[in-house]
């Protein structure tokens, strides 16, 4: 307990944060500082849209579904891409290195929490010719450059 006597209080917030990041399979809610440790994001999926195939080199993820239906497309234990829907009430996690994606099969809403925006996201296939997201491409897609 003496650590705890030590703590800067002047770093202490009481304020909320929530940042809408528009995508054009739908949208991302922020609702985590990007300054944390970790992150949080509702993803908004479109009927029908689906996010990019991807795979990271530095962030981890899971996935909680809130409403709607959604499915993941992912690499099983022999590296083959096999396709799940998510089902309510259960939570789905991605290592780093395994290929992801996910795609609304209704007007959805998932629940993400990872690692923090670090390192590259390899944009593998996606429906809508974006580049691979980089520390840059990061910051040019939600408007900080």
């Amino acid at each position: 307990m003496s650590d705890l006597k030590n703590i800067d209080k002047t770093k202490f917030s009481n304020s909320s944060f929530a940042k809408k990041i528009d995508k054009p399979w739908g949208y991302e809610i922020h609702w985590v500082p990007e300054n944390k440790p970790y992150m949080g994001k509702v993803l908004h999926i479109n009927a029908g849209q689906r996010l990019s195939l991807q795979v990271h080199d530095r962030k981890e993820e899971s996935w909680y579904l809130l409403n709607g239906r959604a499915k993941v497309i992912w690499d099983n234990e022999l590296g083959e891409l096999v396709e799940a829907e998510l089902e309510s009430g259960k939570g789905y996690s991605c290592q780093i290195g395994q290929r992801h994606r996910l795609a609304g099969i209704t007007d959805c809403e998932v629940l993400e929490v990872s690692t923090p925006e670090i390192g590259t996201t390899f944009r593998l296939e996606d429906d809508y010719k974006r580049p691979d997201e980089t520390e840059e491409q990061r910051k040019k897609e939600r408007g900080l450059l």
